[in-house]
C-alpha cells in the first residue's frame, strides 16, 4: 500500500526588490549614513559594506537590526534578509563573510555568521514582542500569514534567513563563521 505524501508547505511569495522611486527611497538611508547622519537611526539600521561576489568591489546596503547584543565582549548585530537567500548582500556574505558595518558614526569590522532556522524563529518572536505592529506589517509584506501569536511569528522566522554580524576578528582556535542553512 502506498502512503500518500502531503505536499510541503509552499514558500511565501516574497516581493521583488524595490524598483523605480521605491528603490530610490530604499537607498536614502545609505546616503544619510555616508553624509554622517547615521545617528538619526538610533541603532535600528546599520550600513553594511560588503564585497561583491562577482565584481570584488565594495557594495553598500542598509539593513534593519533585528537584535543587538554584546557576547564575549564583542558587539553582535543580527539582521534579516527579507527578500530571502537570493538577496545580493546575503549572497555576497555567503561568498565573503568578512565585512564592515557602520552603526551611527562608528565603523566595525565584522564576520557574518548564518543563523539556524530554529534560532531564527526565536529571534522573530523576540522582535515581534518588541515591535508588534511593525513585525505584523513586515511579515504580511513578505508573504507570511501570521495571526499575531508567538507560534505564527516563530514559523515565519524559521524561514527568514538571519545573519549575525560579529565585531572583531575571530579568536584563535575558534571555528570559522558558519555557512547558511
Amino acid at each position: 500500500m502506498v502512503t500518500p505524501q502531503l505536499p510541503e508547505p509552499a514558500e511565501p511569495h516574497r516581493p521583488p526588490p524595490p524598483a523605480g522611486w521605491r528603490r530610490t527611497a530604499a537607498r536614502l538611508p545609505s546616503h544619510l549614513f555616508r553624509m554622517g547622519l547615521g545617528p538619526l537611526f538610533r541603532g535600528r539600521l546599520l550600513l553594511l559594506v560588503h564585497t561583491g561576489r562577482v565584481s570584488g568591489l565594495a557594495r553598500r546596503t542598509t539593513v534593519e537590526v533585528v537584535e543587538s547584543t554584546v557576547t564575549d565582549g564583542r558587539h553582535c548585530w543580527t539582521v534579516a534578509s527579507g527578500f530571502g537567500p537570493g538577496a545580493d548582500w546575503y549572497r555576497n556574505l555567503v561568498r565573503t563573510p568578512q565585512a564592515t558595518v557602520q552603526v551611527g558614526r562608528r565603523f566595525h569590522v565584522v564576520t557574518a555568521e548564518f543563523v539556524a532556522a530554529e534560532e531564527g524563529g526565536e529571534l522573530m518572536t523576540r522582535y515581534a514582542a518588541r515591535h508588534p505592529a511593525l513585525a505584523h506589517r513586515l511579515c504580511s509584506y513578505l508573504g507570511y500569514d501570521v495571526d499575531g501569536s508567538t507560534d505564527g511569528y516563530r514559523r515565519a522566522g524559521e524561514s527568514i534567513p538571519f545573519v549575525r554580524l560579529i565585531a572583531g576578528s575571530p579568536r584563535a582556535g575558534s571555528p570559522p563563521a558558519s555557512r547558511p542553512r
